[in-house]
């Protein structure tokens, strides 16, 4: 028995649901930029 668990949620492709993910992909991509430049990343939202 695995000691993780997961929920399966319903994707929703609305307008609010892609906003979010383009501001999550952005952060991610700034946090990956300053972990690989040495510098502690800053938190998002």
């Amino acid at each position: 028995m695995s000691k993780t668990a997961s929920i399966g949620l319903a994707s929703s492709n609305g307008l609010f649901a892609q906003l979010i993910a383009i501001v999550d992909n952005f952060l991610m991509k700034s946090a990956q930029l300053a972990v690989r430049n040495g510098d502690l990343p800053r938190f998002g939202l």
